[in-house]
């Protein structure tokens, strides 16, 4: 039996396709990350006892190999299983939103924080002293700063800067720009100029 429409009943949003191109460059864009991240961590592991410290450009910036039970700034270090479930959550919610994202910037943004969150949850799940309670390495440091950070940090640092500019500009996941609407002068305001 089939069903009647109604002519007035508003039409059902259409259906969004997946953009190959935005998430090519997600993918992309996590997989350098996350690789980044793991191949400095392998050459800082391999060739570095924790603790040393490498000047690189004197004391402005160097190379000082600490491991990390904590988050950034060594906070919550007695909650490693929780940081660890918060990041598998992040790195689900990403792969899950994925295919709604059509934006090249909020593509790189997006995987900028997923390579991030895998590079560090990877350290949590396979370092020592155990899975899921492992000691994130952890090896850049600049003077002044008051954390010692790797890739993977720099990674959703970055990510946070570019949400901040996309936010600012007002721009949607589809890539839009959403402008402010205009509000209309009062007959007040117009009669004073």
């Amino acid at each position: 039996m089939a069903r009647a429409t109604d002519p007035d009943a508003p039409e059902a949003a259409p259906r969004r396709r997946v953009s190959p191109r935005a998430l090519g460059l997600l993918a992309a864009v996590a997989l350098v990350a996350y690789g980044a991240d793991q191949v400095t961590k392998f050459l800082v592991t391999s060739n570095l006892e924790i603790g040393d410290v490498v000047p690189v450009l004197g004391e402005a910036f160097q190379l000082h190999y600490v491991t990390n039970p904590g988050a950034a700034f060594s906070l919550a270090t007695g909650f490693t299983w929780i940081l660890s479930l918060v990041a598998v959550g992040v790195i689900v919610f990403i792969v899950w939103f994925a295919p709604r994202i059509r934006s090249l910037g909020w593509a790189t943004m997006f995987g900028l924080v997923l390579g991030g969150a895998f590079g560090n949850v990877t350290d949590r799940l396979t370092r020592p002293p155990g899975f899921g309670v492992g000691h994130v390495v952890d090896f850049l440091q600049i003077w002044g700063f008051p954390a010692i950070f790797n890739v993977a940090d720099v990674s959703v640092v970055s990510a946070m800067g570019l949400f901040l500019i996309l936010s600012l500009r007002n721009i949607g996941l589809d890539g839009s720009r959403h402008r402010e609407p205009s509000t209309p002068e009062t007959p007040a305001l117009r009669a004073e100029e």
